[in-house]
């Protein structure tokens, strides 16, 4: 096997956490540690995005990807626009 590039199973390894999909009233579900939902700062009820990665891969988020940037192109545009959108709130 080439040492190089080793399979996406041993990548990482020493970070995965095995989570097992359990049966939740008639659904399937995943239980997450309370240490990732920590350091992803979500707790009950809070919606997260499952974002596939170029690699194909998937991750966890809590926003949807390009909010941020969404809003800092809202942002701007109030910024430049206010007296127009002060006056449009009449």
């Amino acid at each position: 096997m080439n040492k190089q590039n080793p399979p996406a199973t041993e990548r990482g390894s020493e970070n995965a956490k095995v989570l097992q999909i359990r049966k939740i009233g008639n659904s399937l579900g995943l239980i997450l540690p309370r240490d990732v939902l920590a350091q992803l700062k979500l707790s009950e009820g809070d919606k997260v995005h499952l974002v596939e990665q170029a690699g194909g891969g998937f991750r966890f988020v809590k926003q949807k990807p390009d909010f941020d940037k969404a809003m800092e192109a809202a942002r701007r545009g109030m910024k430049i626009y206010h007296n127009a959108l002060a006056e449009l709130a009449k």
